[in-house]
């Protein structure tokens, strides 16, 4: 069976395509070359920036499943997103978060102009709704400073707006493998003077795991108006109600026997996450001068939790605001053009929790049952971030990007549960400041290289920088890092084709690490340096493109190599080892033949190197290679009703594989560590869709 599908996968390569990695859809890589970053406060384009950018439009954003991004980040080289369950994923870039616990960290994210990263550093991307996303820019590194100079990168959400030729309404309804359902609801509106997309979703899934159920609503408006000639102002809101259950990972003997069960002790108390959580912005943008534009977002963030785990029962409240300030100037110095960002991002949050006790033991077959509450905090955190950038042509075939960042954050706690409170303790972290610059060469008009030198940081979360005693521990500092990068970009044969490949070196010092020290605790600490020393190649080619039949074909491979430069951890020296939950290569390749307007058959193939689960490397996982296909079939039923039929596959070899770990797990009493998430096995989705233009 499986000499015959690699057969089948190897002769579908050499006559197809996966769409580009890059979200370009190859009938126009001129376009692609010359696409503006939007997410650049000097609007760059992707061939003159001195920077690895990677575009993922609609059509790209439309080649997966719509449930959820995994596998279509995972084609991106230096990408990679486990997802543990819909609800439990961990994003890095370039190796950078791996070792974090729970969730996605050192990245910062954004929608629009609003960030979705806390003021502590934590991001969740896996509730975005797919529907409402027009595209998504990832930078990797720490190459910009008007977003932070996050260590890992920035990866940029644009929200749909639909046609702004014409008013539109969509429904799309998905049914799959393991009781998966998605109803999508979405529609848009327009006048000369406005335009306005909305958008509600029900997604909801039984998952392939015991105590796996997933639920999930979200509502999406955006808007946007002219104010005048001069003036355009835009708002965002997303709101989202969700309630999942928590299989948790497995020890090895459970992943290889039995993957679908769930963790005995989350299974028992019926463990799950629920919450409600609103995020609004409203952005106004102004042309002061036909050199100079000025645009600000005020945004805030609303989330109310509720957390049953087998250790506790964690309720807890979150409250942000803030606003974005930035300046765009152009003009020339002595001949010579350039483009100024000057700007600002200031944020508050306030995050409230109690902790009860879970009688879940004194109630079997019931799950869990809130107790007695034995704690409760609250934590106030500034956040501060301002920038400067400058893009210069200094001669035609140089340009040079120059950046500098400051950054201030500040923490305060308070135990609230003793009478009277205790009061606030305080901890502010040194300002930093994080420079760049980039030069770009343009070797012919279709072709450049670029080098670039950034600094970049990440915050210990809170909860790192609490003793187990719950006190604030003021000897923590952030991670610094520092990214050497050069690169090749380049348009061939004709604009047929597209490649690009970076070389990169990140030294960070200062290293985090989450020790656990109980089965409900890590404590943080900074203990030694890393390198990343990684290879990034893309390569994207236009095979075959008439009237009639298009095919187009693409590849990408990421080669890292992550490892301790110094580590001394409990006398125990990891120097010279390296970094667990990182793969060595990761490859992808895909092809799409399409009948344009009609017919389109995509594919693709990835390979995952095998990864150390804990510090020492004595514990390994398996490679594993994943394919997946999908169909899609689209036709006029009316001149007003567009109809389209999907079919999809995931996993079509049936690989039992690790689709997220846990590194350096600890085993309490006699259990063994649970290092894995296992990955869904095959599974299968099919859908319809129905456009009506008026």
């Amino acid at each position: 069976m499986y000499t015959k599908t690699s057969l089948l996968v190897f002769i579908l390569f050499l006559i197809g395509t996966e769409q580009s990695v890059r979200g370009q859809v190859f009938k126009d890589t001129t376009a692609l070359a010359e696409v503006v970053i939007t997410a650049s406060p000097t609007s760059n384009t992707l061939l003159k920036s001195a920077s690895s950018i990677s575009i993922l439009n609609s059509q790209a954003l439309e080649n997966g499943d719509g449930v959820i991004l995994t596998p279509i980040l995972n084609r991106i080289p230096g990408i990679q997103m486990q997802q543990g369950a819909l609800n439990t994923n961990r994003i890095t870039i370039r190796g950078i978060g791996a070792r974090t616990p729970f969730g996605t960290t050192k990245i910062k994210i954004y929608f629009d102009e609003i960030p979705l990263t806390t003021a502590e550093g934590e991001s969740v991307l896996e509730e975005i709704e797919i529907a409402s996303l027009a595209k998504i820019e990832i930078n990797k590194g720490p190459n910009t400073t008007s977003f932070g100079a996050g260590l890992g990168g920035v990866i940029h959400l644009y929200s749909h707006e639909g046609n702004k030729e014409l008013s539109a309404g969509k429904w799309n309804s998905t049914f799959g493998s393991f009781g998966l359902q998605k109803h999508s609801l979405s529609g848009n509106l327009n006048s000369n003077t406005w335009n306005l997309f909305t958008n509600y979703t029900l997604l909801e899934s039984d998952g392939f795991r015991e105590n796996s159920a997933y639920s999930r609503q979200t509502f999406h408006l955006k808007g946007d108006t002219p104010l005048g000639k001069k003036n355009k102002i835009s708002f965002l809101g997303i709101a989202t109600r969700l309630k999942a259950f928590i299989p948790s990972s497995l020890n090895a003997v459970d992943f290889e026997n039995n993957p679908e069960i769930a963790a005995s002790n989350w299974k028992a108390a019926k463990g799950y996450e629920s919450y409600y959580k609103v995020i609004l912005g409203i952005s106004h943008e102004v042309l002061l001068h036909s050199k100079l534009k000025w645009s600000n977002s005020l945004f805030t963030t609303i989330k109310s939790g509720y957390e049953a785990r087998p250790f506790d029962i964690l309720e807890d409240v979150l409250f942000s605001y803030g606003i974005r300030s930035k300046i765009k100037y152009s003009e020339k110095l002595l001949n010579i053009p350039f483009v100024m960002s000057l700007g600002t991002e200031l944020m508050k949050e306030k995050y409230r929790n109690s902790l009860f006790e879970n009688l879940y033991l004194n109630n079997p077959q019931i799950g869990s049952v809130e107790g007695d509450k034995f704690n409760s905090t609250q934590q106030n955190r500034n956040y501060a971030n301002y920038f400067f950038q400058l893009d210069a042509q200094i001669v035609p075939k140089l340009q040079m990007e120059t950046g500098l960042a400051l950054n201030y954050t500040q923490y305060k706690q308070q135990n609230t549960f003793n009478t009277p409170k205790e009061p606030f303790e305080k901890y502010s972290f040194e300002p930093l400041l994080l420079p760049r610059l980039g030069l770009t060469y343009k070797l012919t008009d279709k072709a450049s290289l670029y080098v670039s030198i950034s600094k970049g940081f990440s915050m210990p979360a809170v909860a790192e920088t609490l003793t187990p005693e719950g006190n604030l521990n003021a000897s923590l500092v952030p991670e610094i890092g520092i990214n050497y990068e050069a690169g090749f970009k380049s348009q061939f044969l004709d604009q047929k084709g597209y490649f690009e490949m970076a070389l990169y070196q990140t030294d960070i010092q200062n290293l985090l690490v989450a020790q656990r020290t109980a089965e409900d605790q890590y404590v943080g600490r900074n203990v030694g340096k890393t390198r990343h020393i990684g290879l990034e190649m893309q390569l994207n080619y236009r095979i075959y493109s008439t009237e009639k039949l298009t095919l187009n074909t693409f590849t990408s491979w990421h080669w890292i190599k992550a490892k301790f430069v110094n580590f001394l951890d409990n006398d125990v020296d990891y120097s010279g080892k390296i970094l667990p939950g990182i793969p060595e290569i990761h490859f992808n390749l895909g092809w799409d033949i399409s009948l344009p307007g009609r017919l389109k058959f995509t594919n693709s193939y990835s390979y995952t190197d095998s990864m150390f689960l804990n510090d020492a490397n004595t514990l390994s996982t398996q490679s594993f290679r994943l394919v997946d296909s999908k169909i899609d079939y689209t036709v006029n039923v009316l001149e007003v009703l567009n109809l389209k039929l999907y079919a999809g596959f995931q996993n079509l070899l049936n690989e039992r594989y690790a689709a997220s770990l846990l590194p350096n797990a600890v085993g309490f009493g006699n259990q063994l560590p649970r290092y894995f998430y296992p990955g869904t096995p095959f599974n299968y989705y099919g859908g319809v869709q129905l456009v009506y233009t008026f």
